[in-house]
């Protein structure tokens, strides 16, 4: 995987000056590099276009940097779908979707999604009339082999899962689990990981927001 530091003498940059573009202190950027300060979201987004990257690089999702002068340029998006803008862009945002941020966190790999969306994707032809789908990373490795580190799910918040579908499960603490849906009881959730152990736990309904529902993916 390639370093934060590999990618800033990459891209030409000294400490000092990619701290100032990102609206940092070089301290900072030196604490990131040596790991004596964790990437997370935040970071990945502020420093990606400095470095001329997707934040999922700075995550270590390994996915290819790719120089910003060879990316495609990407118009403005909303930070929602949900209200659409009007005509071109409204165009636009109905064949696009945003991938939300992921980053690790907790020993049950949870992840977050408040963070809003760090990439914009083609929204595929399933999705095409679906409402506010939207894709994100897998982190973590608690479903190999049905999901792998890195490949981009593809998800469809209003679909109600079936039993054995791939579920993204909001929790009302807005942590995030990436699992297998088996069954909904009167009190809970039941649903099942892969790794480190193939096993059946429950998510009380208490603590559960909503179930989303894996219908595709991407591989890296």
């Amino acid at each position: 995987m390639t370093t934060m530091r590999e990618l800033r003498q990459a891209a030409g940059l000294s400490q000092e000056k990619l701290a100032d573009l990102a609206g940092t202190s070089q301290p900072q950027i030196n604490k990131l590099e040596t790991g004596q300060r964790k990437m997370t979201v935040d970071w990945a987004v502020k420093l990606a276009q400095p470095l001329g990257v997707e934040p999922a690089v700075l995550l270590g999702l390994d996915l290819p940097a790719v120089p910003a002068a060879a990316r495609p340029a990407r118009p403005a998006m909303p930070p929602l779908l949900r209200t659409p803008p009007a005509g071109a862009q409204q165009a636009q945002a109905a064949a696009s979707m945003p991938v939300r941020a992921a980053a690790r966190g907790g020993v049950d790999q949870e992840m977050f999604l408040e963070d809003g969306p760090i990439d914009w994707i083609a929204r595929p032809d399933y999705l095409k009339n679906a409402r506010d789908p939207y894709a994100m990373y897998v982190v973590g490795e608690s479903m190999m082999p049905r999901f792998r580190p890195a490949q981009l799910l593809h998800v469809n918040p209003h679909k109600p899962p079936a039993p054995g579908a791939g579920v993204v499960v909001v929790k009302r603490n807005k942590a995030v689990l990436v699992k297998e849906f088996v069954r909904r009881g009167p009190e809970a959730v039941v649903l099942r990981e892969y790794q480190p152990a193939d096993r059946e736990f429950a998510v009380p309904l208490e603590d559960l927001d909503t179930l989303h529902t894996v219908v595709g993916l991407q591989e890296p």
